[in-house]
């Protein structure tokens, strides 16, 4: 009986890290960008977006993702944010001070998911600018 008691605490724990986790990730704000690979077929990624200036930016969790090759590739991709589809110029940023902002900012905005995730699946990601497309 007391084993049981002693895993009624993390078990606590991991669902509401699962819990913070689903609301933060699908719940706080949550974009698609729409890449083409080389044959021109269409492909959604659904990612987290904050706005650095009054510009959205993205991250690709890190290098090697295939819709963050796809966007190395062909940068004009689509947001769609809110339900509107808009034409984007996407633009690779991993200079220090750059990171540093888009990080701080994502952390604002999904808090410590934002961190848990990055124990999970992120490794030196890579900040992509999303810019009206000319």
């Amino acid at each position: 009986m007391r084993l049981r008691s002693g895993l009624a605490a993390p078990v606590a724990v991991l669902i509401a890290v699962a819990a913070a986790t689903y609301i933060a990730g699908e719940v706080i704000e949550v974009v698609v960008v729409r890449t083409r690979d080389a044959a021109g077929a269409v492909h959604d990624s659904t990612v987290w977006v904050v706005d650095v200036d009054g510009t959205p930016w993205v991250r690709v969790a890190r290098s090697g993702r295939a819709w963050g090759e796809r966007l190395r590739a062909e940068p004009h991709v689509e947001l769609v944010r809110a339900g509107v589809t808009s034409p984007r110029l996407a633009t690779i940023d991993t200079s220090a001070p750059t990171r540093a902002r888009v990080d701080a900012a994502f952390r604002a905005k999904y808090g410590v998911v934002d961190w848990w995730y990055g124990v999970l699946v992120r490794s030196n990601p890579i900040p992509v600018r999303l810019d009206p497309a000319p």
